[in-house]
């Protein structure tokens, strides 16, 4: 079996609450089977890893920002899953990114975000840990407490 390696940036979206904003989706080649993960994806030719969070951003949510806004990653993970029956390795990093509040437009998602993303809610710390769905990155409930704190 070929595994495709691939670089991707996700963003922590946290609003003034301290929730971060899910995206909730799944494998169009696996109907029934869905999960929670935060807005970003695989990077373009050429982009940065911070282009490809503010692009995923701004296509997924709505929200433009500059790529400069992102800072430096927060989190760094190396994750393996299969989609539209292609394995890939995917080495991602995270940026957090703070806004008071945002109210989600997904009209700039792309056909293959429109196939994939249903639906969007935002999430405390406390609600991920305690939920009994699939969500990404697994420890993203220590994830966002810990970034949480580091502002503090």
């Amino acid at each position: 079996m070929t595994v495709t390696d691939r670089r991707a940036a996700r963003v922590l979206l946290i609003d003034g609450a301290g929730r971060t904003l899910l995206l909730h989706g799944g494998d169009p080649a696996r109907p029934g089977q869905r999960w929670w993960f935060t807005p970003g994806g695989g990077l373009d030719e050429g982009e940065t890893l911070s282009e490809g969070a503010a692009r995923e951003l701004f296509e997924e949510t709505g929200l433009r920002v500059d790529p400069a806004e992102l800072g430096s990653p927060v989190w760094h993970e190396v994750t393996e899953f299969s989609y539209r029956e292609r394995e890939y390795r995917q080495e991602q990093d995270f940026f957090m990114l703070r806004v008071d509040e945002w109210r989600v437009d997904m009209a700039g998602m792309d056909d293959d975000e429109q196939q994939t993303i249903t639906e969007h809610r935002w999430w405390s710390a406390a609600e991920i840990e305690a939920s009994g769905e699939q969500i990404f990155p697994r420890d993203l409930a220590s994830l966002l407490s810990s970034c949480l704190a580091g502002e503090r």
